[in-house]
């Protein structure tokens, strides 16, 4: 478990997530908001991979490289929803049983998602930080593997392949925005970003409800935060007091973090769906909602991650109607 996360380490996973592995090598498509912006904005459409999200890679990557004792263990992981469907795919694939452990934050579509694949799944606490207690002790108990959702070298490289994807399609980009949650993405694509073309600029996008990785950083350590209900479901969760990679890669890596409120994401979601005609949840749509609130602005080639597609069909219909939607104790409205 213990690693380097660096540029030789990213080519490594590259090579594991090869045509075979069931891992997409996603498109980079124009979008629609170029025009509206009048500066080249480009998707990269991770919402396209077999389990709807990004988190395959890292997954993939990650059990790719258990060994066989390891293997015939299994694995636990906690997730809000993404990671522990990308887990329980891999570890299909590969023919090894795997637990995912949920707090009751994560929608029911992505507990049934991850269901769906065979994996076993433990419900526990009201936050990410609370389902992990829950890991930590089947881990312990029944000797499973720990596959974290983010703060692991094997995870972090697997995302880092997309930075890698990106500038072989495009060399001349020059910024990149990425969902921000416990910073797995972020570190591994500013690590491939930064090693290949230190002049792109690699932005963080997170909600002002509960960004951990953003409070941790402005704190200079990491801390905990106060885990709310918000439209970015999967950018939730904490980074770990003990966090021993992405907190560091983020801080030294990363040019900037942006907050966005609920109603901002709200725009994002509906933009991506009416505009560019993309199914995706609010924690792929951030990179859109900071670009139309003029909080990050294109100088260059763009390239958004959408994240992932895997959102409450419900409320992004009550979205697209431009209708309240209620969170918790507040109810966010269409601004337009």
């Amino acid at each position: 478990m213990d690693g380097m996360v660096d540029l030789s380490a990213i080519r490594e996973a590259a090579r594991r997530l090869g045509p075979k592995s069931g891992v997409l090598r996603s498109p980079l498509i124009p979008a629609a908001l170029s025009r509206k912006l009048g500066a080249e904005v480009l998707l990269k459409l991770e919402s396209l991979q077999p389990t709807g999200a990004f988190k395959l890679r890292g997954a993939t990557n990650a059990i790719a490289s258990l060994s066989a004792e390891e293997a015939r263990r299994g694995v636990v992981c906690c997730s809000t929803g993404n990671h522990g469907r990308a887990v329980a795919h891999a570890a299909g694939v590969r023919g090894i049983p795997a637990t995912v452990c949920l707090s009751s934050l994560v929608p029911q579509v992505k507990v049934e998602a991850v269901t769906a694949l065979s994996a076993r799944v433990v419900r526990h606490g009201q936050s990410q930080d609370e389902a992990q207690v829950m890991a930590d002790r089947l881990a312990a108990e029944e000797g499973l593997v720990q596959l974290p959702p983010f703060d692991h070298p094997q995870v972090i490289a697997g995302q880092g392949t997309i930075g890698l994807e990106l500038l072989e399609d495009r060399p001349d980009l020059d910024t990149v925005l990425v969902p921000l949650s416990g910073g797995g993405l972020l570190a591994g694509i500013a690590v491939a970003v930064k090693s290949l073309k230190p002049s792109v600029r690699v932005i963080g996008i997170s909600m002002e409800r509960g960004a951990a990785m953003a409070a941790s950083l402005a704190a200079g350590r990491p801390v905990e935060v106060e885990e709310l209900p918000t439209l970015a479901d999967s950018l939730g969760g904490g980074i770990g007091l003990a966090n021993r990679h992405t907190f560091a890669l983020c801080r030294d890596l990363v040019d900037e973090v942006i907050l966005l409120d609920e109603a901002e994401i709200y725009q994002g979601m509906r933009w991506m769906l009416l505009q560019e005609r993309r199914v995706v949840e609010g924690a792929a749509a951030v990179g859109v909602a900071a670009l139309l609130t003029g909080k990050v602005r294109a100088r260059g080639p763009t390239a958004l991650i959408v994240s992932g597609e895997n959102v409450d069909m419900t409320q992004l219909l009550t979205v697209a109607h431009g209708a309240p939607v209620k969170l918790g104790d507040i109810t966010v409205e269409n601004r337009t």
